[in-house]
C-alpha cells in the first residue's frame, strides 16, 4: 500500500467501510434494520481504525421479520422492537462524518448505495459520498476468479469467516481486511498508485442528489 501513500488525495481520505442488513418486503425497497461502519485512515502504509458505528434499526410496523431473516442474520422482531427507527439511526451515523474527504467502501456497493439513497433525507453527507466496491477491486486484481462473493474472497485470502457472518459489523470487519489485501495486491501489480486509479477501477458516484436533512445531534467524530 506504500505506493498509494505517496498520493496526497489518498493519504488525506478516510475510508469508511459500511454495511447494512435489511428486510426485503415484496414490491417495496429494502428496509434497513442494521448499520455498521468502520472508519480507516491510511497511516504509514497501512489502514488504521479511527472510529466505528453499529446500531440496529426498527423497521416500519408493516414490514415483518421472516423466519429466513432470523435464520440468516440472527435478528429477531423482538430485538428490533426497541431500536430507533432508520431515519434516526441514519442521521446519527451521518453526524459522525465531520472531517471529509471520505470514500464509502462496501462489497457489492450498489446495494449499500440504494439503501443510502432511500434514506438520503436523513444522511446528506453519506448520500453525497462516492463509493469504492471491493467486488470490483477483486475483479481487477484477480480476473477470471470463479466467484467474487464475499465468502469466496475470504476463503481465497485465508481470512477467517466470522461467527456473526451476515450481521453488519462482522461483515464490515472482514470487508476491511479484504480491502487492505486488495489494495496491497493491486499496488504490487502496478494496477493503482493513486485514489483516482482506485476510483476508475472500482468507484461509483452516489445514486442521486441528497435531499435536505433534518438537524441531527452530533455524538462523535470519525
Amino acid at each position: 500500500m506504500n505506493k498509494l501513500m505517496g498520493d496526497a488525495r489518498f493519504a488525506a481520505t478516510t475510508l469508511v467501510v459500511i454495511d447494512f442488513e435489511s428486510l426485503t418486503p415484496a414490491g417495496r425497497p429494502a428496509e434497513p434494520i442494521e448499520a455498521a461502519a468502520l472508519a480507516l485512515c491510511p497511516v504509514r502504509g497501512r489502514l488504521v481504525e479511527v472510529g466505528r458505528f453499529e446500531e440496529l434499526m426498527r423497521p416500519p410496523a408493516d414490514v415483518p421479520v421472516t423466519a429466513r431473516d432470523v435464520q440468516l442474520k440472527g435478528i429477531t422482531q423482538q430485538l428490533l422492537s426497541t431500536a430507533r427507527p432508520a431515519a434516526e439511526v441514519m442521521a446519527r451515523l451521518d453526524a459522525r462524518l465531520t472531517a471529509p474527504p471520505y470514500r464509502l467502501v462496501a462489497h457489492h456497493a450498489s446495494t449499500e448505495a440504494r439503501i443510502i439513497a432511500g434514506q438520503a433525507a436523513y444522511c446528506p453527507m453519506l448520500a453525497a459520498t462516492p463509493l469504492l466496491d471491493t467486488l470490483r477491486l477483486a475483479k481487477a486484481v484477480m480476473p477470471g476468479l470463479g466467484s467474487y462473493g464475499l465468502d469466496a474472497l475470504l476463503g481465497h485470502y485465508g481470512i477467517l469467516k466470522p461467527a456473526g457472518r451476515h450481521r453488519a459489523m462482522p461483515d464490515v470487519e472482514v470487508t476491511a481486511q479484504l480491502l487492505a489485501r486488495l489494495l496491497d495486491d493491486g499496488c504490487a501489480d502496478g494496477r493503482w498508485s493513486t485514489l483516482l486509479e482506485l476510483d476508475i477501477a472500482a468507484g461509483s458516484q452516489p445514486n442521486r442528489r441528497p435531499l435536505a436533512a433534518p438537524d441531527a445531534k452530533q455524538h462523535a467524530l470519525f
